[in-house]
């Protein structure tokens, strides 16, 4: 029986679009996959190479067997995977965004491998979801063993009511997308990655950060408080700022592009 290996960079659903001497990196987060940049690539790609692609735990990655409950039980699970795959197309000194659980795998990946790194940008992105008694994180720890215990007894309908809260609910058309995506997931991926992410503690690891960060939140996400975009700042030690988007939800790339671009656009030198 002949084994043939498939390149990281194919499994994951690796794409690059446009040209140019610098390359964008974007990073979907949890539920979502590589559509969740669709209104941003476009602009994009007019003066950078964009490189998207799918997580393991994605629906919308092929091959179910490539997501493995164990092996990515961690975080530096998939900030490995990250390194491989720059390894592998042969990125160097790339302008990494994150979304929402990306923002930390992409921060631990710049602390193993800081020369694949230019910048980060991290969207919406938290180093701890749990409250403590001198830090806001969002959710106590019942909403989440409640949110855990929902996906457990039924994934589908937790998916659907966890969408029309994440996502702004004026713009349904974004609501559903997400919803769709989530959806998508196996529920076995779905329950292991909501246990690593909301159970997660990186407040630690984000002072080893030395790459420049940008830290992009919105006005009002049920899911990462502004106030932790203030906390990651005062952690990282690499030059960082706090870019507050104003608008609702936990995906300023789908609900107000054309704001996240210009806060792209501004940090990055290009007009729309």
């Amino acid at each position: 029986m002949v084994m043939v290996e498939t390149s990281l960079s194919k499994s994951m659903n690796a794409r690059t679009i446009g040209s140019g001497d610098e390359t964008v990196v974007l990073a979907h987060g949890y539920g979502g996959d590589q559509s969740m940049w669709d209104k941003i690539v476009p602009y994009l790609a007019r003066q950078y190479r964009v490189v998207v692609f799918d997580w393991s735990f994605s629906g919308a990655v092929n091959d179910p067997n490539l997501f493995d409950p164990v092996k990515y039980s961690t975080f530096d699970a998939f900030a490995d995977d990250l390194i491989s795959l720059l390894e592998e197309m042969n990125l160097k000194s790339s302008v990494f965004v994150g979304h929402s659980m990306s923002g930390m795998i992409g921060c631990i990946a710049s602390i193993k491998r800081p020369e694949l790194f230019k910048r980060l940008m991290l969207v919406a992105a938290s180093p701890r979801y749990i409250n403590l008694e001198d830090y806001e994180g969002g959710f106590e720890s019942s909403d989440v063993e409640q949110l855990l215990s929902s996906i457990e007894s039924n994934f589908h309908q937790w998916a659907s009511s966890f969408a029309s809260r994440v996502v702004d609910p004026n713009d349904p058309t974004t609501v559903d997308k997400f919803k769709n995506s989530l959806q998508r997931m196996s529920p076995e991926a779905a329950l292991s990655t909501a246990k690593l992410i909301f159970h997660s503690d990186q407040r630690d690891m984000l002072e080893k950060v030395m790459i420049p960060c940008t830290i992009i939140q919105t006005t009002n996400d049920l899911a990462v408080p502004t106030s932790v975009g203030y906390f990651m700042q005062k952690k990282i030690k690499a030059k960082s700022t706090v870019e507050i988007i104003d608008t609702n939800g936990h995906f300023p790339q789908l609900t107000a592009h054309l704001q996240f671009l210009e806060v792209l656009g501004g940090v990055l030198g290009f007009e729309l």
